[in-house]
């Protein structure tokens, strides 16, 4: 099964977007550990929002784009993994291993990624 874990951190933490050399060598290390033994097929950090943008569409309305950064938002996506694990469970455990890299806050969502033949056919 594929996973998606996203990782959100505090925008305003300058480590957030600055990672140190130490850190990026840890998380080097663990990509390369992960993707050797068939777990990571990708992942990447993403830029501040201040580089993004939001399209929103509410039901009956107009597209909406707001470009960033986002001052509503303390916490944002800081970047993600795509995976493959058993389970949830094993996901989990992989997302902890992850987390243990970082030296501030930061939370991981995970989510099943639908594949193809779950999909609902036509009869």
């Amino acid at each position: 099964m594929r996973f998606l874990m996203m990782h959100r951190v505090d925008e305003h933490d300058p480590r957030s977007w600055n990672p140190s050399q130490e850190f990026i060598a840890k998380m080097g290390g663990f990509i390369q550990e992960a993707a050797e033994k068939g777990i990571l097929i990708t992942a990447e950090g993403v830029h501040p929002t201040e580089k993004g943008s939001l399209v929103r569409k509410a039901r009956g309305a107009a597209i909406r784009v707001t470009d960033g950064p986002f001052a509503e938002a303390k916490e944002v996506i800081g970047g993600f993994a795509l995976i493959n694990a058993a389970d949830r469970a094993e996901a989990v455990e992989f997302a902890k291993r992850y987390v243990e890299l970082f030296d501030q806050e930061i939370e991981v969502e995970i989510r099943q990624v639908v594949e193809f033949d779950e999909l609902p056919t036509q009869d």
